[in-house]
């Protein structure tokens, strides 16, 4: 095993990490200031975040090329509006004590992305992998059929908008963080809107007499980049299925947290349809470990 690989491995991991332990703390202790308010900031202050890194990474050149071709701007919109879903989505989950939901579509969405490949790009299915996806679709029958009003929905909007997130991104290949900063500016006026509904009627957090609390909030914006930039980098060191297998490290401390920490409930239900689903992923990634 080389150091860059190495490297790469301990740089997605910290990423996985990062998101499923460091990014639910500071996302649950700022729920305060409300779901939809904290999901404005998080447009913002990634955008303003993206800003700054482009010029620090000398990245306006890829910008601006990008931006002269229509079809990259078209899919770049789309796949702008699927990030903006699944955040929103997962700060509710957060904001409303279902990160046990939320785990559940990160872990099912590796899962369902080998199905969009084999729908959209025509990616080859082996029998392991098409078990995999039968036993996801088995854990969500299961949990419409039996139980309506535990049904995870908030994960499976996290697991679909960003399964299709990652598809229309693979169609145009384009650098990570330059999408998704055209993403957000495409989300911006948006963000502006709303948030200055929010401030016309006063139930703003983030306000210019508190400044410790717009610093809290102003770290929305890194906490969801400097993530994105780890796992990133990670898997141009060490590659896609490697990378692909430590993420599982994100929904597994989501669980963990929602659980333990947090004491989210959990019923029996949720419990057999989590079991389909740990299945599936063993087998998954048992799969793309002889494959790779």
């Amino acid at each position: 095993m080389n150091k860059e690989f190495e490297k790469g491995l301990l740089l997605a991991g910290f990423g996985s990490f990062w998101w499923g332990f460091f990014g639910v703390i500071y996302f649950k202790y700022v729920a305060f200031i409300g779901h939809i308010e904290l999901v404005i900031h998080r447009c913002l202050w990634t955008t303003f975040t993206l800003i700054v890194t482009s010029f620090f990474f000398s990245k306006w050149n890829i910008f601006f090329k990008l931006i002269k071709n229509k079809f990259n701007l078209f899919y770049l919109f789309i796949s702008g509006i699927l990030i903006f879903i699944n955040w929103g989505v997962w700060i509710y989950a957060i904001a409303t004590n279902r990160i046990i939901d939320a785990s559940f579509g990160y872990f099912i969405m590796p899962i369902l992305s080998v199905l969009l490949g084999y729908i959209f790009f025509k990616e080859k299915l082996n029998k392991k992998r098409i078990f995999s996806i039968i036993l996801v679709l088995v854990s969500i029958i299961f949990l419409t059929l039996l139980s309506i009003k535990s049904l995870p929905w908030v994960g499976l909007i996290v697991a679909f908008s960003w399964g299709f997130y990652n598809l229309v991104r693979k169609k145009i290949n384009v650098d990570t963080d330059v999408g998704l900063l055209i993403e957000s500016l495409f989300i911006l006026p948006i963000a502006l809107i709303i948030f200055s509904m929010i401030v016309s009627n006063g139930y703003n957090d983030f306000k210019l007499s508190n400044p410790p609390m717009m610093l809290l909030i102003f770290l929305a914006g890194p906490m969801t980049v400097l993530p994105l930039f780890l796992y990133v980098k990670g898997v141009e060191l060490c590659g896609l299925g490697p990378a692909g297998m430590i993420f599982y490290i994100t929904p597994t401390f989501q669980f963990l947290l929602g659980y333990f920490y947090y004491n989210e409930p959990f019923s029996i239900i949720k419990l057999v349809s989590f079991i389909f689903i740990w299945i599936a992923v063993i087998i998954y990634l048992k799969d793309l470990h002889e494959t790779d």
